[in-house]
C-alpha cells in the first residue's frame, strides 16, 4: 500500500507513522527526519535546507521531489509523512508512482486547534545527536538539556518556537489545501480528529486504513 498522512505541524503524523511501520513492515519515509538527517551532515541539501527550516519555510519542491522518489517504490509498501505539502508535490508524486504502475491508496488527514498545535510543539525537543524526541512537560530529560539515552544536547528546534510555528500553520493552510482538494476528487481524503491520547488517535487511523 502507499499511504498519505497529511496534517499541520504537530499533528502526530511522525508518531502515528513510526507505530503504523512496526506494525506493518512498511517503509515510513519522513521528508522531516530526511532533511535533518541532511543538514547534520552538512551535505549540501543540508545546506539549502536550513535556511528554510529554521524560518518554518518549506524547502524547494525540486529538492525534495528528487529525495522522495528513489525511495517511493519499495515492496513493503510506503507511509509517506510530510509529502506531498505542495500541488507541484502531489502531481510529481502521481507521476513517478503511474510510472512505477503503484496508486495511492489511501489518504489520512490529521486535524488538531490551532491553540494545541502551539503548545504541542513549543513543548518539543530532540537530542541533536541521536534525534531522540523528548517533551518538556510530559516527557522532560531526567537532566536538564541531556539526552537520557546518548548524553548530547536536547534542544527545542528553531522551527518549534512559537514564532515558526505560526509561521509553519500559515504555510501549511496556503500550500497544502490545494492538496487537499486535488487528493478528494481523486481518490478521497479520510478525516480523522486528531486529539486524544497517542493510542486513541492510532485506533482511529488503523481504522481508517
Amino acid at each position: 500500500m502507499r499511504i498519505v498522512l497529511m496534517g499541520p505541524p504537530g499533528a502526530g503524523k511522525g508518531t502515528q507513522a513510526r507505530r503504523l511501520a512496526d506494525s506493518t513492515g512498511m517503509k515510513h519515509l519522513s521528508t522531516g527526519d530526511m532533511l535533518r538527517a541532511e543538514v547534520a551532515a552538512g551535505s549540501e541539501l543540508g545546506l539549502l535546507a536550513k535556511g528554510f527550516m529554521d524560518r518554518g519555510d518549506y524547502v524547494p519542491d525540486s529538492n525534495i521531489i528528487a529525495m522522495i522518489e528513489q525511495y517511493i517504490a519499495d515492496p513493503a509498501g510506503v507511509l509517506l509523512d510530510g509529502f506531498p505539502r505542495t500541488l507541484v508535490q502531489a502531481e510529481s508524486l502521481d507521476a513517478s508512482l503511474e510510472k512505477a504502475g503503484l496508486p495511492i491508496d489511501k489518504i489520512v488527514h490529521m486535524t488538531v486547534d490551532t491553540d494545541e498545535l502551539v503548545k504541542r510543539l513549543s513543548s518539543r525537543a530532540v537530542c541533536s545527536d541521536c534525534q531522540t524526541p523528548y517533551n518538556l512537560v510530559s516527557n522532560a530529560p531526567s537532566r536538564e538539556g541531556v539526552c537520557g539515552k546518548c548524553g548530547g544536547s536536547v534542544n527545542v528546534r528553531d522551527d518549534d518556537k512559537p514564532e515558526a510555528v505560526l509561521n509553519r500553520m500559515k504555510v501549511y493552510e496556503d500550500l497544502t489545501a490545494p492538496v487537499l482538494s486535488y487528493y478528494q476528487l481523486r481518490v478521497g481524503v479520510t478525516e480523522i480528529v486528531a486529539t486524544g491520547t497517542p493510542d486513541s488517535v492510532y485506533e482511529k487511523i488503523s481504522q481508517a486504513i
